[in-house]
């Protein structure tokens, strides 16, 4: 039992990184998520002139990723985590402050202007989110006209509990509310890709 106990208090670092063990977390998110991140970002069709962000950003691979596709562009990244946000400066410290900007904050109250982003993704990350229609209705905010919302999860069935069961505040939403709330908050074109069992990507485009 306290194993358990201890195993699932480590297990909450997935949330939201902090200390040692987040650290420990955030190192395996950035090997462990990498093909789960590059199968989703096959689904678009990169401009070296884009300027993105990356919701929930985590340990920064991604961030480091995006700023090769987009080598004329900026990326920009925000994570709840003051860890992640340490963690994810330290990954991208080369590229920091000139064509890499990252911050600690909330996705329900983004700290940028209307329409400056040509991307926004979300990676392994809408699990946590508390309030999805006020999450999406910024992203669209901050998103150009045309511009494009990616959202990548390796879990999508909510009748699996073996994570929810053991991470507080984790929810896996079914497509169909996913869809639905896209569409409520300002997307019109939205794309579903699946694969394996539970893998899912989502394309909305504003």
């Amino acid at each position: 039992m306290f194993k358990q106990s201890f195993i699932n208090k480590i297990l909450q670092n997935t949330r939201k990184p902090e200390g040692f063990w987040g650290r420990i977390i955030l190192r395996g998110m950035n090997k462990g998520h990498a093909p789960l991140a590059k199968w989703g970002m096959s689904y678009l069709k990169w401009s070296p002139e884009w300027s993105l962000l990356d919701v929930g950003c985590g340990g920064g691979a991604n961030l480091a990723e995006m700023s090769i596709r987009c080598p004329e562009g900026s990326v920009y990244g925000i994570d709840i985590s003051e860890e992640s946000v340490k963690f994810a400066r330290k990954k991208n410290r080369d590229l920091l402050g000139k064509r890499c900007f990252i911050e600690q904050g909330s996705v329900e109250k983004l700290p940028y202007e209307n329409e400056m982003f040509n991307v926004v993704t979300a990676f392994e990350t809408i699990y946590f989110w508390n309030d999805l229609l006020q999450s999406f209705t910024e992203i669209a905010r901050v998103l150009k006209k045309g511009g494009i919302f990616l959202i990548c999860c390796e879990m999508s069935d909510p009748s699996n509990t073996i994570w929810t069961s053991r991470i507080d505040g984790m929810t896996i939403h079914p497509v169909r509310e996913l869809r639905s709330l896209l569409s409520r908050s300002g997307f019109t074109d939205i794309s579903v890709y699946k694969r394996r069992k539970e893998d899912l990507c989502i394309i909305a485009q504003k």
